[in-house]
């Protein structure tokens, strides 16, 4: 399935690009795919996230929720818990694992969607009004996508709503002091619009950090430029429009052996809303199995199995090396 779903590339499968086997160097950070469900259905979401992915798979449940933070907590070297989905504060288990990981120290991350805090499109049956205010109460770093500082082009990839949407959700987060206070932390993603490899992280950030403020007095504290990578939405609307060999092209060529030593999936793990085993989100995605560990769940391993262990890789990976490099935590070099 997931192999299938690459693009065939003669003489440049990403793993001729290095000479020695990718593996994991260090184990500080659990990714936590907590579930597909969204407000949005974004066109370069890598998850297929939508309002209509209920379905019991798509969610992690409570039971193994549990299995998951103990086992989180069983391991030295995991210093921090990074929430992503979907929309995390949409599962109803989200809010007591957060406060669980907050008490014994571990530092957490959550992706969220700012649109969902004041959300005025899909009708969702919870308010989610409480995220600020919890968030802030548990000092969690939030990382929110604005995929550009200029409404038009929010807007071609969210829908009409999304720009007034996320500045809402995000003036929120500053009344409660993120991206004011120091120890309240307000990370921005951009993602670009069309098949192109994201501008400079810095430069980006000075022009979103100027124009927001100018322009709505919004304030944040860093940027993070991710580059979209060529599966599921986003390589189906690259295929619909004729544009994905040129798009893998560019990714190809611009391939930057300097970033591997910094990739997400040398220094953390991914899990599924199963608590599948995977070596990032975008594996996940594809079913791509962390090598050794496909068939288990996380709470059936050691941190000392995951350590060392083989990394899976494939064409789409160009996309996290090209360039500067592209993570969860933005640009690599």
């Amino acid at each position: 399935m997931s192999i299938l779903e690459l693009p065939i590339l003669t003489d440049t499968h990403f793993e001729s690009q290095f000479e020695t086997e990718l593996r994991r160097l260090s184990l500080h950070t659990l990714q936590i795919n907590i579930g597909r469900i969204c407000n949005l259905a974004c066109n370069h979401c890598h998850v297929d996230s939508s309002p209509a992915r209920t379905a019991p798979e798509d969610n992690m449940i409570e039971a193994t929720a549990r299995k998951v933070v103990d086992w989180a907590l069983d391991q030295r070297s995991i210093r921090a818990v990074d929430f992503t989905g979907g929309s995390p504060e949409m599962n109803p288990n989200f809010r007591w694992m957060v406060e669980a990981f907050r008490k014994e120290g571990r530092h957490v991350i959550a992706r969220c969607n700012p649109t969902i805090i004041e959300f005025r499109g899909w009708k969702i049956p919870e308010d989610y009004s409480w995220i600020p205010k919890f968030y802030a109460e548990h000092r969690v770093e939030v990382i929110a996508s604005l995929p550009c500082y200029l409404e038009a082009n929010v807007k071609k990839q969210r829908g009409s709503h999304a720009f007034s949407d996320s500045m809402l959700g995000l003036f929120k987060l500053n009344e409660v002091g993120y991206g004011i206070k120091r120890d309240l932390v307000l990370n921005l993603v951009y993602n670009p619009v069309g098949p192109s490899l994201p501008p400079p992280q810095k430069c980006l950030e000075n022009e979103y950090r100027e124009y927001l403020e100018a322009n709505y007095g919004l304030r944040f504290n860093r940027l993070y430029t991710i580059t979209n990578l060529p599966i599921k939405r986003w390589r189906h609307q690259l295929e619909r429009d004729g544009q994905l060999e040129l798009y893998m092209g560019k990714l190809i060529d611009a391939f930057n052996p300097a970033t591997l030593e910094r990739l997400m999936c040398r220094h953390q793990i991914n899990i599924d809303p199963q608590g599948r085993i995977y070596d990032c989100d975008f594996n996940q995605a594809l079913e791509l199995g962390s090598p050794g560990v496909e068939d288990r769940f996380v709470w059936e391993v050691t941190e000392e199995e995951l350590l060392g262990r083989l990394i899976c890789t494939a064409d789409h990976c160009y996309g996290c090396t090209a360039g500067a490099g592209s993570s969860c935590g933005g640009a690599l070099v």
